[in-house]
């Protein structure tokens, strides 16, 4: 195992744990999260593997494959920068309970995709701590820790969608989860079954949430919840009434949110029906409300879903944050390639970068290794 053998190349002993969470791809529910709405996403074949051992002193040494050189030593958690403060972060939120650690990173999640390679980072980290020290936490507890190291250590006002999915999914499933009350469940999406793809389409731009755009979509999402009267958005049960009370930003993040959610619930009804090719309508109007509404795509991602649809998809809409990362398309086998030439084609008539495809089937949650 690469993880393993870096780990004691670099610290010269063994790992005592080895753990792996997956990124994840949104199906449906985008930005609903942290409106305590709902969410389907589910777990991909890429994530991120952490090798760990525990130290006795507060010392924090880390290597990451993927940024080759010494491994990093940390005496405080302050002195934590760029992607060691989501490895950080995790042990600061676990306190007294944990010292120190060595730990080695390897992870195969497409950078800048979209695909939540910061939330399966965190998720394998405290997975492999609550093993070590027998902790005891649930899944959803290991998903909630990794949240808070993001929201509070890192500063990055995410819900609890990405840390969820990489914690709790099961392979050939998606996760439908309430974001209020933590409750989910898991969901059959046997695309193959019905002859069906879902295909990643990287735009290639890169994707970053942690400046002023996301934090800025969330607060007026708080905002227009205050001036309307409701916890949430999730709250809001008179659409209409509620959008005469808004105006601007607000009146639009609002009726992309009440809609999104009733959108999450109609595709879950359709995939137990057993109409898995029935649910493209919604991925599409999904992208038009991201697009018009929350107003969080961009041109390569706007062109991906058009061309996309051009070549044979059934559906498609952007995924993530949005501005930029992916799109995904509900693709049947035989139109796969049709919809890849049709998108390339369009991105090089455009001069946009080449994008890359990434077909995806729902995978399993975080489990150990070693």
């Amino acid at each position: 195992m690469r993880v393993a053998e870096a780990f004691r190349a670099a610290f010269g002993a063994d790992p005592e744990a080895v753990w792996r969470a997956p990124g994840r791809v949104n199906l449906i529910g985008e930005h609903t999260d942290y409106n305590d709405g709902f969410v389907l996403p589910f777990a991909v074949p890429w994530g991120v593997s952490a090798a760990v051992a525990p130290r006795a002193d507060r010392t924090v040494r880390l290597l990451s494959l993927q940024s080759p050189g010494e491994p990093v030593t940390l005496a405080t958690h302050e002195e934590a920068k760029g992607w060691t403060r989501y490895v950080v972060g995790v042990l600061a939120m676990l306190g007294d309970r944990v010292a120190g650690a060595d730990i080695a990173i390897d992870g195969d999640v497409p950078q800048g995709a979209g695909l939540s390679s910061s939330a399966a980072l965190e998720v394998s980290v405290a997975a492999a701590l609550n093993d070590l020290h027998q902790l005891g936490m649930t899944p959803m507890e290991l998903a909630l820790l990794g949240q808070k190291a993001e929201n509070d250590f890192v500063g990055m006002p995410c819900g609890i969608m990405d840390q969820a999915a990489s914690a709790l999914c099961e392979e050939g499933r998606a996760l439908f989860l309430d974001c209020r009350s933590l409750a989910s469940r898991t969901i059959p999406l046997d695309l193959a079954a019905h002859g069906l793809s879902i295909l990643i389409i990287d735009t290639q731009v890169h994707h970053e949430h942690a400046g002023g755009e996301y934090a800025k979509r969330r607060a007026e999402c708080e905002s227009a919840a205050r001036k309307l009267g409701v916890p949430a958005l999730r709250d809001v049960t008179d659409l209409a009434g509620a959008l005469e009370r808004l105006s601007g930003a607000e009146r639009k993040r609002t009726m992309h949110v009440v809609t999104e959610n009733h959108r999450v619930e109609a595709l879950i009804g359709l995939l137990r029906a057993g109409a898995v090719t029935e649910i493209g309508a919604l991925l599409n109007a999904s992208h038009l409300s991201l697009r018009d509404q929350y107003e969080v795509s961009s041109p390569e991602l706007d062109l991906a879903v058009e061309a996309a649809l051009r070549g044979g998809a059934r559906g498609a809409r952007m995924t993530g944050g949005g501005f930029g990362g992916s799109a995904i398309a509900l693709v049947a086998d035989d139109r796969l390639q049709s919809v890849q030439d049709s998108v390339s084609a369009a991105y090089a008539e455009r001069g946009f970068q080449a994008p890359r495809f990434l077909p995806a089937t729902p995978a399993r949650g975080a489990h150990r290794l070693a």
